[in-house]
C-alpha cells in the first residue's frame, strides 16, 4: 500500500484505497500464478521436442526396442506421451483402439497438468476491470452525494477532483487486466502448441514403424482437458 501511495494522488477516499487494495491482491495472485506456470513449463519440458524427435526417428527406422528404451528416460512431457504410446503399441501391435486410447489418456494427463491454475489467471483478467469500474461507480456516487449536500455555490474543482479520483481505480484495473491478458494468451499458446505436438507424435507412431499394418486410420483430435475432466476445478 505504501508503494501505491507514492505514485497516486494524496487524499484518496477510503473506498478508493479498499478497491486498490483488492486490485493489488489479485495482481499479486496473478503474478504468482504466472511465475509458477513459467517454472512448471520449464520443469515439464514444454516446447522441448529434440528428444521426442530422436525417439520417433528410432521408431520409424524400425528399431522399436531402442526407441522404447530412449523414451523410458521420460525427460519431457512429449517423451512421456511417446513412451506411453510406444508401450501400448508394443503391447497391442494390432489393436488400434487400445493404442489410441492409452496414448490419448497419457496426453490428456499431461495437458491437464499444464492447464492447471490457468482459470485463476483468467479470473483475474475478467475481475480486475470490473473491480476498477466498481470503484469508479462508488466514487461517482460519493462525488455527486457531496454535490447534493453542498449549500450555495459549488466549487467545480471539488466535483472534478472526486471524479478524477474515482477513475483511478478503473485505470488500475484495466492496466492489470491488459497485462495479464497477454500473459494468459502466451501461456495458452504454449499449451496449444504442446497439444498439437502430442497429436502429431501419436499419429506418427500409429502410422509408422513396426507393426504398422492395420493401424492406418486417422487419429481424431484430442479433446481439451476441461472437456475430458469436467469435474476438475
Amino acid at each position: 500500500m505504501s508503494a501505491l501511495s507514492s505514485v497516486l494522488p494524496q487524499g484518496l477516499d477510503s473506498y478508493a484505497w479498499i478497491i486498490l487494495g483488492v486490485l493489488a491482491a489479485v495482481s499479486v495472485l496473478a503474478l504468482t500464478v504466472s511465475l509458477y506456470k513459467v517454472a512448471q513449463f520449464a520443469r515439464l519440458g514444454v516446447g522441448r521436442r529434440r528428444s521426442a524427435r530422436a525417439v520417433l526417428d528410432r521408431w520409424q527406422a524400425g528399431d522399436a526396442n531402442a526407441a522404447l528404451a530412449l523414451a523410458a528416460r521420460r525427460d519431457c512431457a512429449a517423451v512421456r506421451v511417446l513412451h506411453a504410446t510406444l508401450a501400448a503399441r508394443q503391447a497391442h501391435p494390432h489393436d488400434r483402439g487400445a493404442v489410441r486410447e492409452r496414448a490419448t489418456q497419457a496426453a490428456l494427463d499431461e495437458l491437464s497438468t499444464l492447464t492447471g491454475s490457468m482459470r485463476a489467471l483468467e479470473a483475474v483478467v475478467q475481475a480486475a476491470p470490473m473491480l476498477g469500474l466498481l470503484g469508479t461507480v462508488v466514487g461517482m456516487i460519493e462525488a455527486f452525494g457531496r454535490l447534493s449536500r453542498a449549500a450555495g455555490a459549488v466549487d467545480p474543482s471539488v466535483l472534478a477532483g472526486g471524479i478524477w479520483t474515482a477513475l483511478i481505480t478503473t485505470a488500475v484495473g484495466l492496466a492489470i487486466a491488459i497485462f495479464f491478458y497477454f500473459v494468459a494468451i502466451w501461456l495458452e499458446g504454449r499449451i496449444t502448441a504442446e497439444r498439437e505436438t502430442y497429436e502429431s507424435l501419436i499419429s506418427a507412431v500409429l502410422h509408422g514403424g513396426p507393426h504398422a499394418d492395420g493401424l492406418h486410420a486417422p487419429v481424431p483430435p484430442m479433446a481439451h482437458p476441461a472437456q475430458s475432466h469436467p469435474a476438475r476445478a
